[in-house]
């Protein structure tokens, strides 16, 4: 009775710390917590068997999920009309699957690494690994990294060289160094624990600029037209829209690139293109771009509706050129077992829900002599799949509509992922949304302009193409998954025997 008591108590505490640790990601950014409530864990798991420590574990996920994602509940119910009861089971259900990966990782580091020599090493490589595992198991779900949490820390610049796995190294190696050195009895290790808290002090010397500027500078106009997401899609307010954003775009930008968020365009061009003969006419004249995001389509014999459909981005003027989104949300732009799901709720039935991945290798966006690393919406979570887009690019561009997490975390978190991938790249990077949040980020991850949110603005900004290459750029997250991997060979070392 006592230790189902106390196990109890650990997943309790557990589910506690797990809640908290998203705090410490955008909008309330208390990066603290991060070198906290790793190390309370790692403390929790302490002499339990594989089965209970993947119970606490798992009870980390949910209190971590639970909260950090608590935003899918809104494009459930405001938007999938599912009542409240309905709209929080499945938001709980999602944050419940999430956490069995947590629940795997505890039962792993159980299993073989909490009785070695060096079991704080194999927490941590478990830990990284398995946060590798989750930008791509099942399409991948790579939100919430710990790194992310070190945006505006001075361990930021260790982001260019190891990316956000790197960051997140260092934020677990300070959560476990600071809490086994307060536990810690012996002077040795003590000596020890303190070289290691003082390790990722040494981004204060890192390199800054490990890309080149090319005194190359654009100026940008980005169009936020604040569309409510109820009416997007309802046919009969098409012409409402496009004629807004050209409206927009014509009477308060000058920029020879302008920039419209994601399916900013609710239909296909060739019905778009009468409401927008005018502005397209113009913008060619002056030999200005407009780039939108819109839906597209190609006939594909091979496909069950004879075409294919992309939530794409074009480049509209000139010399037309398009990016087709590679990593699609599951239920938002696809329906995972659709013939299954399709019609069960309405939920499953959202507009633009079947979207197709593209069967081409998609490449940089060019316009005029830029090149363009493209990333819609959620592809700017996934740091691999931009850092090859990027790697020959000038800047980056990622075009999203946050609109269907209104006023929650989500646009928060979002822009502060999008940050990353600019500091990981060494580039600028351009987010365009409906309603928020527009900005502009610098090489160095910092906001250097941004637009008020949930209301019409034109932001306005001027950014520099970039050149060269970050060592993330050039080897990915490969070194950090090696060092990884020699953490949890470290934590394989059996423990010294005793002296009698």
């Amino acid at each position: 009775m006592l230790q189902t008591a106390l196990l109890k108590h650990r997943a309790l505490l557990s589910l506690l710390c797990g809640a908290l640790t998203p705090l410490a990601f955008s909008p309330l950014d208390l990066w603290v917590l991060i070198l906290l409530t790793p190390g309370i864990l790692y403390l929790l798991l302490q002499d339990l068997a594989p089965r209970k420590a993947a119970w606490v574990s798992w009870c980390f996920g949910v209190g971590f999920f639970g909260s950090g994602v608590s935003w899918v509940y809104v494009s459930i119910h405001t938007y999938g009309n599912a009542s409240v009861l309905l709209a929080s089971l499945l938001t709980l259900a999602f944050a419940m699957g999430l956490a069995l990966m947590f629940a795997a990782q505890g039962w792993c580091y159980a299993k073989w690494l909490s009785g070695s020599r060096f079991p704080a090493a194999g927490f941590i490589g478990v830990w990284i690994v398995f946060e590798w595992i989750r930008s791509w198991f099942l399409t991948g779900f790579p939100w919430l990294y710990l790194g992310y949490a070190l945006i505006d820390t001075p361990f930021k610049f260790w982001a260019p060289i190891g990316g956000v796995w790197l960051l997140s190294l260092v934020a677990l190696s300070l959560s476990l160094a600071g809490i086994l050195l307060i536990r810690s009895r012996s002077m040795t290790q003590r000596i020890t624990l303190a070289i290691i808290l003082t390790l990722p002090c040494l981004s204060l010397v890192l390199p800054k600029d490990w890309t080149q500027a090319s005194g190359n500078f654009q100026d940008i106009d980005i169009v936020q037209a604040n569309v409510a997401q109820q009416l997007k899609w309802d046919k009969n307010y098409l012409p409402d829209f496009l004629n807004l954003y050209s409206k927009i775009t014509l009477e308060q930008t000058q920029a020879s690139i302008v920039i419209w968020p994601e399916t900013a365009i609710p239909s296909l061009l060739s019905t778009a293109t009468p409401y927008m003969h005018n502005l397209l006419s113009i913008f060619n004249a002056d030999n200005r771009s407009l780039i939108s995001g819109i839906p597209s389509i190609e006939r594909d014999t091979t496909h069950p509706n004879g075409y294919r459909a992309y939530n794409s981005l074009a480049l509209l003027t000139g010399e037309t050129d398009i990016y087709h989104k590679q990593r699609l949300v599951p239920f938002g732009e696809y329906v995972p077992m659709e013939n299954y799901l399709r019609g069960l709720i309405e939920f499953f039935n959202l507009p633009m829900s079947s979207f197709s991945l593209p069967t081409q290798q998609q490449t940089t966006l060019s316009v005029g002599d830029s090149k363009i690393a493209a990333a819609i919406c959620y592809e700017i979570a996934y740091p691999e799949l931009v850092r090859k887009m990027s790697a020959d690019s000038d800047w980056i561009l990622t075009v999203s509509n946050d609109t269907w997490f209104s006023h929650s975390i989500a646009p928060a978190q979002h822009l502060q992922i999008a940050r990353m991938r600019a500091l990981e790249n060494g580039r600028w990077l351009v987010r365009s949304t409906n309603n928020g949040l527009t900005a502009i980020v610098d090489p160095y991850g910092d906001i250097a302009a941004q637009a008020p949110a949930y209301e019409v603005a034109v932001l306005k900004g001027q950014i520099e193409n970039r050149s060269g290459s970050t060592p993330y750029q050039l080897y990915g997250v490969l070194p950090v998954l090696l060092f990884s991997m020699l953490l949890i060979a470290a934590g394989f070392i059996p423990r010294r025997k005793e002296s009698s």
